[in-house]
């Protein structure tokens, strides 16, 4: 049985942010790969003279940073045991809540069981981390871990060991995420405003060889995408 650690980040997921699209990615690794993880990263920093404690977003990508997200989006397709997952809503602007009788928050966390119920494996245990939003966090990650747990028949919990939020900017892996699923948010919004964003998603849909915007392949382990419409 493997410790896996999974890291998670958003994309457009305010409910009134004039954004059809909503995307939600992570990135799974062993948890005994962390450590490696975090030296090549800051591998690839210095090698742009950049700090190790800098955080790099898909927004702060320029012209003058290209080579170094460049560098981070192969590292990613190189290492074998990192590996995606993202799950796009193409429709936001249909979201009815009170049909549903939820809040925007409540959906929020439904979306993202269905982005993670999917990586569960239970011959695995899982250290799951999400990126810190409000201070109304930790009752709604308390929420998710529940449901998880339970769709998963894992009421003692021993499948997910723990579900947290954390600080992006203090965590190396989850800027790759940023990276990620930013460029697919940019690109599904048929966005055109910077040459440099528009080379790093040409770099991603050459290394993952799918076009982002259809659904990849079910069991695709690298890099896994599902599109999902809602009700209207």
């Amino acid at each position: 049985m493997s410790l896996i650690n999974v890291y998670c980040d958003e994309s457009c997921h305010l409910e009134y942010d004039n954004s059809p699209k909503m995307v939600l990615g992570c990135i799974r690794f062993p948890y005994t790969k962390k450590d490696e993880i975090n030296a090549r990263i800051k591998e690839i920093k210095s090698r742009y003279n950049i700090p190790f404690n800098r955080e790099l977003k898909w927004t702060k990508l320029s012209p003058s940073l290209l080579h170094c997200y460049e560098d981070l989006i192969n590292y990613f397709f190189d290492d074998d045991d990192l590996c995606f997952r993202g799950l796009v809503i193409d429709n936001k602007q249909a979201l009815n809540h009170k049909r549903f009788q939820q809040t925007h928050d409540d959906w929020y966390y439904k979306i993202y069981f269905n982005m993670l119920k999917t990586i569960l494996n239970p011959t695995n245990t899982y250290n799951i981390y999400l990126d810190i939003k409000d201070t109304c966090s930790k009752r709604k990650i308390e929420k998710l871990y529940e449901v998880l747990s339970n769709n998963n028949y894992d009421f003692s919990r021993r499948i997910i060991k723990k579900i947290q939020t954390i600080r992006s900017h203090e965590v190396q892996i989850m800027q790759i995420v940023d990276i990620i699923i930013g460029a697919i948010s940019y690109y599904l919004r048929e966005l055109n405003t910077s040459n440099a964003k528009l080379s790093i998603i040409e770099l991603i849909k050459l290394r993952s060889k799918y076009s982002l915007t259809r659904n990849t392949l079910f069991q695709e382990r690298k890099f896994n995408l599902f599109h999902e419409q809602l009700e209207n």
